[in-house]
């Protein structure tokens, strides 16, 4: 695995992305991982409008993944942000209701190439964002990945934020559920500018 590379996604990096979500149609039908980021005109309309919703919000610096290279491409992404940047939650209603403080990050989506899945790339991309939440200053992160029962498998196409049992071995902490078959698991990040 010392082939794959760590970039964060910025304007110089933007490329790679947009290549990376052009290969599969825009990503989970052309959303661009624009599902978690707030409300606006172009978000959810059309692919296009996703894309240049997301690339809008990348040249403003209110977009953040940790990007997986192999070499110059780009083959995987861990969407990261603040709750500000990603407030867009799934079972939105429950989370807030047993919600005891808001963390300084979430970890809201994962994507991996259809050509390397099964290859513990998501847990690269998942160890990367926390590796650039560190270097921004760090914090408490949380994440939202699925609890499958032991022996299940799934599509990977439903597992946009992976699995407990990936958080675990990266060393978040189960806090509780957060609707059917997801949890809220976290992780202080301490301040790598130390």
């Amino acid at each position: 695995m010392d082939d794959h590379e760590i970039r964060p996604l910025t304007v110089e990096t933007w490329d790679a992305f947009a290549d990376l979500a052009e290969r599969h149609n825009g990503v989970w039908g052309g959303c661009w991982c624009t599902w978690f980021h707030p409300d606006c005109e172009e978000k959810g309309k059309t692919a296009e409008g996703n894309r240049a919703y997301k690339e809008r919000l990348v040249r403003e610096g209110r977009a953040h993944a940790a990007l997986v290279f192999q070499g110059d491409t780009a083959i995987a992404w861990a969407e990261y942000g603040t709750p500000a940047e990603l407030p867009v939650l799934h079972h939105l209603k429950q989370y807030t209701a047993t919600l005891d403080r808001l963390p300084d990050y979430r970890i809201t989506c994962l994507f991996v190439d259809k050509h390397h899945r099964r290859e513990g790339i998501a847990e690269i991309a998942v160890r990367g964002a926390v590796e650039l939440i560190g270097q921004s200053g760090g914090g408490m992160v949380e994440g939202y990945p699925h609890d499958l029962p032991p022996g299940k498998k799934t599509s990977a196409s439903f597992l946009y934020n992976a699995t407990r049992t990936l958080y675990e071995r990266v060393g978040f902490t189960f806090v509780r559920p957060k609707g059917q078959g997801n949890t809220v698991m976290r992780m202080e990040v301490p301040d790598a500018r130390r």
